[in-house]
């Protein structure tokens, strides 16, 4: 590694789609990280890695599976450096209400969203201890709080989530390492949700740059005044519907 690259903080984004998880790989990036990228498919990360460049790379991971996690790590720390920042973006939204959904489809929500998270955190945080220092961000959901119909899997996995940060954070904030939980209130503007919703100008909708600096203001945030959980929810999307 050479030595215009040494200060550079090292991030991975596990779970990266065309919406919000493009959108923390570029704000990670623009803040000077290195970013590693993962996904189940490389097509969208191995562009990514080509727009930004040597600093970014595309590892092409299963979140679900624990040796590929290590794997992943290890190029990332082989490649980049040691891991300072996990943003633990994936999960799995399949089947629908309890009758459509199969046992296959329920524990594999659980899989990618819980047991990802578990993994990552796994392996990210031995290089955190070593500086007394990191960040683990976790998106969850308005379904973490509150169930949402016809979303069994789903709901069930978000819950999971926010138990397993608030776990994280009582065991390693003390050892330096801030791990807080977003929960995403509303509905991210992508252009597939254009394309398939058709919302109206007045429709209340999260920007993926918007929410993407909200996590880089909880990775900055000074250890005396750390958030646990934050809420982002667009200017006019009704509360608690």
């Amino acid at each position: 590694m050479d030595a215009g690259r040494k200060h550079k903080r090292v991030a991975i984004v596990a779970g990266v789609g065309p919406g919000l998880g493009a959108a923390l790989v570029r704000k990670l990036f623009q803040e000077g990280c290195r970013v590693g990228m993962f996904a189940r498919s490389r097509e969208l990360i191995g562009k990514l890695a080509a727009e930004l460049g040597a600093d970014a790379l595309a590892v092409r991971t299963d979140v679900a599976d624990a040796k590929q996690v290590a794997a992943g790590f290890r190029r990332v720390r082989q490649q980049l450096g040691p891991v300072e920042i996990l943003i633990a973006h994936a999960s799995g939204s399949v089947g629908q209400g309890l009758m459509k959904t199969t046992p296959d489809q329920f524990e594999r929500s659980w899989r990618i969203g819980v047991l990802g998270t578990f993994l990552c955190a796994r392996e990210a945080v031995p290089d955190m201890l070593k500086r007394h220092a990191g960040a683990i961000i976790i998106t969850g959901a308005t379904s973490s709080v509150r169930g949402r119909g016809g979303a069994v899997a789903f709901s069930s996995a978000k819950f999971a989530v926010r138990g397993l940060a608030q776990s994280l954070a009582v065991e390693l904030w003390p050892k330096g390492i801030h791990v807080a939980h977003v929960i995403i209130d509303g509905v991210i503007d992508t252009p597939k949700v254009r394309k398939t919703y058709k919302p109206s100008a007045k429709e209340p909708l999260l920007k993926p740059e918007a929410i993407a600096d909200a996590y880089w203001n909880l990775i900055h945030q000074d250890r005396s005044a750390w958030s646990l959980e934050i809420d982002l929810r667009p200017y006019n999307e009704a509360f608690f519907e």
